[in-house]
């Protein structure tokens, strides 16, 4: 059984879908079971719609409308005839969205978010669906949410394997599936979402459940680059990461591969594949056991628009444990979530992810004890296996504010 990811990057438009049939074609399609994500930045659009029944009812509408047209633009280049059952079936979830926010009493934002921006994937995978049988791929479409069981920790829900497990179980491996990313139900059946690009996730996830011989996530890349090529020029493949690089990568920021999705992989030994949707025959990247790296280059990450701030103490006492715990009891209460640390015996620098804007708050707490510096909208970055020319590269021309070395990693905190 093999588990293939495709993004919301590879079914933006008509064409993507038609490039998924492609794929399918070239590399084969038997035993094995898609994620599909929600088609190119939907999750966004059904975001403005939650915003929109929080702070501004009569742009409900209007808003679900505008989700409407982009999927039946791409409805009409794919599917000839109107009156295909497909377009039925769109609307009917379009309807239940309607629907749901027309009857729902609940107050809270994470619930309703989790209700509603779940439809991107439920219609995506059905357009992508009908459209594979279409082209003579006969497939099952499977609700993910009857599959993946989690706890009721909307936004961000943790799985419930045995309950998985179980369901996974009843699947018909010899069919080719067509499946959501993203989502799971709760013990009432409401819908429940795995984090923002918790797509990866899924496909971990059933590949644990189901033994599955390989992942491979597809995307607009050959595979796994060291850097970012939208923020750096020269960029090189890398042929395979072991797991723990993998997830020494992810924790340090690089975006390519979910944190979450590595951890069931590694517990099974599934390697994961990178490969580019545009070139399937090509290798791409793999992640398993073995060679920590190959080759054995500088990694490039950066997070930008970051806070360094600078503490010590008013009255030059040591920073030490009483201090440092109540420090960082206010980075957990105002959601700050912590990059990089420095400390000296009267001084403390941390670098920040001011994510949920509670910076200003926080500041005005941590004046009242000690002196603070603070620097918005620096930039962090992160090598992996560096060397002296990869550091050099980033200190040129920069302001560098913060630097810490370890034996394999530097990182520099540059405004």
């Amino acid at each position: 059984m093999r588990v293939f990811k495709f993004g919301g990057a590879s079914v933006k438009d008509a064409d993507g879908v038609k490039n998924v049939v492609k794929v399918l074609q070239e590399v084969g399609h038997e035993d094995t079971l898609v994620v599909i994500s929600a088609m190119g930045k939907t999750t966004n659009a059904m975001e403005k719609v939650v915003s929109a029944y929080f702070k501004d009812k009569q742009k409900v509408l209007s808003s679900i409308d505008e989700v409407w047209e982009y999927h039946a633009a791409i409805l009409s280049e794919l599917f000839a005839n109107d009156q295909h059952a497909v377009y039925q079936k769109v609307r009917e979830l379009f309807d239940e969205v309607k629907g749901f926010l027309a009857w729902n009493k609940s107050p809270k934002n994470a619930f309703v978010y989790d209700q509603v921006v779940g439809y991107g994937e439920l219609v995506s995978t059905t357009i992508v669906s009908e459209y594979l049988k279409e082209q003579g791929l006969p497939n099952v479409w499977q609700d993910v949410r009857n599959l993946i069981k989690t706890d009721n920790s909307y936004r961000d829900a943790i799985v419930n394997w045995e309950n998985t497990q179980e369901r996974v179980d009843k699947l018909d491996t010899s069919k080719l599936h067509i499946t959501q990313g993203f989502l799971g139900s709760d013990d009432n059946n409401f819908t429940t979402t795995l984090g923002r690009e918790g797509s990866d996730y899924t496909a971990a996830i059933l590949a644990y459940c189901l033994n599955a011989d390989s992942v491979t996530i597809w995307k607009d890349v050959p595979g796994v680059l060291n850097a970012d090529p939208r923020n750096f020029k020269e960029t090189q493949l890398l042929h395979q990461i072991s797991y723990r690089e993998a997830i020494e990568l992810a924790f340090y920021g690089a975006s390519v591969i979910h944190p979450k999705t590595l951890q069931p992989l590694q517990r099974k030994e599934i390697p994961l594949h990178v490969k580019s949707f545009v070139k399937p025959k090509d290798d791409g990247t793999v992640v398993g056991k073995g060679a920590d790296i190959s080759p054995k280059i500088p990694c490039f990450i950066v997070k930008k628009n970051q806070v360094l701030i600078k503490l010590s103490s008013l009255d030059f006492s040591f920073i030490v444990e009483n201090n440092i715990s109540d420090i960082f009891k206010l980075f957990h209460d105002h959601r700050m979530k912590v990059d990089l640390i420095q400390n000296s015996a009267i001084s403390f620098s941390v670098c920040l992810d001011n994510k949920f804007n509670g910076l200003q708050p926080m500041l005005d707490k941590l004046k009242r004890r000690f002196k603070v510096v603070c620097h918005e909208d620096v930039s962090l970055y992160t090598i992996r296996h560096f060397d002296d020319n990869a550091v050099k590269s980033l200190q040129n021309g920069r302001s560098v504010l913060v630097e810490q070395r370890g034996k394999e990693t530097v990182q520099l905190v540059v405004k």
